[in-house]
Parts: C-alpha cells; structure tokens; sequence
C-alpha cells in the first residue's frame, strides 16, 4: 500500500477546518489541547467511572473473527454486562470489543459531560452519540460506516492505530458487493498485507495515525477504516449528517444495501459468502488491468 500519515493540528479556527478538511473531505486529527480538554469527558470518563454508572447495563461484544457466512450485520458473538467487560480489560489482553454502545441512554446525565464540536460542523446526531470500547489487541475490521456521516472519533484511555482510505479506494482493497466491509485482511497491516493474495492493495492509497487519549479524529462520511487497539481502552464518536447526497446515500445504504445483504445471508448463507468474495475480486482485476491501459 502507499501510506501517508493523517495531518495533525494543535488547534484550527472553525473557516480553517471548513476550508482544508470538511469541504475536501479530507481527515485530521484535532490534538486535545486544541478540543477535547475543553470537555469535562476528558478528565472524568474513566473505566471506574463507567462502571459504577452503567456497569449493570448488558452489552453486545465481538471478537476478532471476520463475519462467517451465516452473520448478519451488526451481529453480536455473545452478551455479558458492561461492568464484567470492564473487569475482564483491567486484568489483561481481552480481545473483545464493544461497538456502537449510546451510553447516554442508560445515563443521561453523561450528556453533560461532553462539549459537542458545533463551531466545525453542524447536523450533529445528539441523542446518538457512540461509545466504542476494546481491549488490548481487539481489531475493528476495515469497513466504512453504512449511515454515511461524517465523525468526531475522541479516543479516551490508550492508544489505537488507525489506517483509512477514501471512498474511492474501494476496488483496491476488494470491497465486497452489497456490503460496507473488505474481503482483504488488514490485521498487522503495519507489519505485512498479503498482497499475494490481494494484489491489488500495493495501489490503494491509505492515512495513518496511531490516536492517544484526547486525539480527535475528523474522518469524512465514507472512509475506509481499520482500528486496532493497541491498549485497552475506549471512543467516543460523535456523528454529524452530510449534506443532502449524503443523506440520500446512507439511506440506500441502510435500506438497500443492508436489507439485501441479509436477505441473500438468510436465503443461501454460503453461496452468498463465496459469491460476494467472487466478485470483490473480479473487480478488483479489472480495476488493475485499466492501470496498464
């Protein structure tokens, strides 16, 4: 792959982000010196915090194993309460992790503890923001977001290496048809990609950064993206709508894309599953083969 690193600031006047980031749709990282240590979040949200006022709460949780045949979107590997999760990264390496958890509807009062970024966006989604929470070596597997928006990504306690992609990058890291996911392993992509296998990722264009406690990532409606926790530790996204083609998009997404998604995963599960990974690749090739043209 050709990988650059994410562009860093310290801090950025609101005309500054429109005009270098969200209008060209490209990423940053916002350090917390310039947003986050506005927020009282920043200080207070700790894993004994959580705990004491959600830890009784039951949570969906996920390991590392790329979705079989018979999964549907979004499908949880097992169920335990938050409180036994947060137990479970405090003694060690778990590799499990927690996606798309709205905290604030189990504890409202949450809400006061963060500081929306208003001055940089607006159409900001307040009553669902997400808390998304993993262990030492857990992987958020490369996918992009089915609804679209655009995300303020704040990283609280530990360190998580990030790797996105625009859009566009699609038929080189081997999208699968009818899905927001990647038929390519990205697992230790830092260290090696089986481009062997996928020949195609040595042309896709990739962003890195590795984000630390307070970081705040800009990441534009439709990147790719891959995290791997690096610590134990947890996220909280902030999503804010695109403009109306965005909208319109997502909800194709949700409803199209999704629903045919799992209706051909309940009709024929295996054929599906090959199939999807048949034409990831075919197009792929043909995506290549127009290079050399």
């Amino acid at each position: 792959m050709i990988i650059n690193n994410i562009d860093r600031v310290d801090d950025i006047t609101p005309e500054e982000f429109r005009k270098n980031y969200y209008l060209p749709r490209k990423p940053v990282v916002i350090s917390a010196a310039g947003l986050s240590q506005q927020s009282p979040a920043y200080s207070k949200w700790t894993w004994d915090y959580f705990k004491r006022i959600v830890g009784d709460k039951k949570v969906g949780v996920y390991n590392n194993e790329r979705a079989g045949a018979n999964t549907l979107v979004n499908g949880a590997d097992d169920y335990i309460t938050f409180g036994e999760y947060i137990d479970m990264v405090k003694k060690g390496p778990v590799q499990l992790r927690i996606f798309l958890f709205n905290i604030f509807q189990h504890a409202p009062q949450l809400v006061q503890d963060v500081v929306w970024p208003d001055q940089y966006a607006k159409g900001f989604l307040k009553k669902y923001p997400m808390l998304f929470v993993g262990g030492a070596g857990s992987v958020a597997h490369m996918h992009y977001d089915i609804d679209m928006s655009h995300i303020f990504h704040t990283q609280f306690i530990g360190r998580k290496r990030v790797l996105l992609l625009e859009n566009s990058q699609s038929p080189y890291i081997y999208r699968m048809p009818f899905t927001v996911e990647s038929a390519a392993s990205f697992v230790n992509w830092h260290e090696k990609l089986d481009e062997e296998q996928y020949p195609a990722l040595a042309h896709a264009k990739g962003l890195t950064t590795i984000l630390d406690h307070g970081d705040t990532l800009f990441m534009p409606g439709g990147y790719w993206h891959h995290m791997e926790y690096m610590d134990g530790g947890f996220a909280m996204s902030l999503r804010a709508l695109d403009d109306l083609a965005g909208k319109l998009n997502g909800l194709y997404h949700i409803v199209g894309l999704r629903g045919i998604n799992n209706l051909m995963i309940k009709l024929a599960p295996q054929w599906w599953y090959h199939k999807k990974r048949e034409l990831a690749y075919q197009r792929a090739e043909k995506t290549l083969a127009d290079l050399t043209i």
